[in-house]
């Protein structure tokens, strides 16, 4: 033990003394080695390994050369495949290097630094992917993030992705580095704006049903934008819209709200269509009536033209000859009224006189048909 064994205890005999801090009887013993006493051992183990058993010229020589070969050894560095390298030279970026082997100067000259520049990352707003050993992967709603307030004045719940990565570009990697201090975060909240500032231009119908596309194209540019306004180095690759739905607290009455509007809308429908087939019909008919109207028109002045015509070339002759042109219209008029009837001419004196149907002279006469076969 290195304390003595007499009196005790490492600090004095009987527990008289006060401790090695306090007042009262000193430990007594040999005390611990100090300072020059651990240097001199040093060396005499560094005399024991180098040769001759003495630091001379030449094994300084050597150790200077050493720690110099160290130096300059550690200089060397690997980049990734999904990284650029980016060499500082007293805190001042200086130039990009390529995946591989590289080397800078040794520290503190110049240092290097390896971002993941061709890795594509992604970000969820609204929603967090919870990895759990039982249920698999489960995702989990964010509340705080996702519900945000439409044009006209309706809450939606938005849950979307956003991958980006940094510009390989020129200075896009040193953007990156020294222009934001949180990447993730500033993307994160650059997302989250700019999408409630798209929502907050929209209504919620289109929302819900046919304008996803270009709801992420608009936040897609102002995100690019924004970050790009802030010199981050960040290029966005894609905007992705998981879940559009309303609140979980209305989503029974808005899904009775749309039923009603798609029932009204297929009934709008129907009646357009009935009214596209009965109304070409009623139209059709109509324009058949007019015509026919039309056409009885035309017919019916065409024959009061052609009486009137005929009148006046009669009431002509009339006039050149009245005696012989009334007795002509008498017996015109006498053969279109017995025509077709059977006649008996009874003459002055009372006598009936017996009338010859001639015209039945001329008819042929009908044989009866046979009935029966001949024998």
């Amino acid at each position: 033990m290195p304390w003595s064994n007499q009196g005790g205890g490492p600090w004095g005999s009987g527990g008289g003394g006060k401790g090695p801090w306090g007042s009262g009887q000193q430990p007594s013993g040999p005390t611990p080695p100090d300072l020059e006493e651990f240097l001199r051992r040093s060396q005499d183990k560094l005399r024991t390994v180098l040769p001759g058993g003495s630091l001379g010229g030449k094994g300084l020589a050597l150790i200077v050369l050493a720690a110099i070969a160290i130096w300059l050894f550690s200089g060397f560095f690997r980049v990734e495949p999904d990284e650029l390298g980016v060499v500082l030279r007293f805190g001042a970026a200086v130039r990009e290097v390529k995946p591989g082997l590289n080397y800078h100067l040794p520290y503190p000259i110049e240092t290097a630094l390896t971002p993941k520049a061709l890795r594509v990352n992604k970000i969820d707003v609204g929603m967090r992917v919870v990895e759990d050993l039982r249920r698999g992967t489960t995702i989990r709603d964010v509340p705080e993030e996702s519900l945000m307030l439409t044009g006209d004045e309706n809450i939606v719940d938005v849950d979307f992705s956003v991958l980006w990565k940094i510009k390989p570009e020129a200075k896009g990697v040193e953007n990156y580095l020294f222009n934001i201090q949180q990447p993730e975060g500033t993307v994160k909240a650059v997302a989250e704006s700019a999408m409630r500032e798209v929502i907050g231009r929209s209504t919620l119908q289109p929302i819900l049903t046919g304008a996803r596309q270009n709801i992420e194209t608009a936040v897609h540019e102002l995100m690019q934008r924004v970050l790009d306004d802030y010199g981050a180095g960040v290029q966005i690759t894609q905007v992705q819209l998981q879940k559009v739905d309303p609140p979980s607290q209305v989503i029974d009455a808005f899904r009775d709200v749309q039923a009603a509007r798609a029932d009204s809308e297929r009934a709008q429908n129907e009646a357009q269509s009935y009214a596209n087939k009965v109304v070409p019909e009623a139209r059709g008919k109509a324009a058949q009536i007019t015509q026919s109207a039309e056409a009885y028109r035309e017919q019916t002045v065409a024959e009061a033209k052609g009486a009137t015509s005929r009148f006046l070339q009669v009431y002509d002759e009339y006039k050149k000859a009245p005696d012989v042109t009334r007795q002509r219209m008498y017996l015109e008029t006498m053969e279109r009224l017995f025509g077709g009837t059977d006649k008996i001419i009874v003459d002055q004196g009372g006598g009936v006189v017996p009338y010859l149907p001639l015209d039945q002279l001329t008819r042929k006469p009908q044989t009866p048909p046979q009935t029966g076969g001949s024998r």
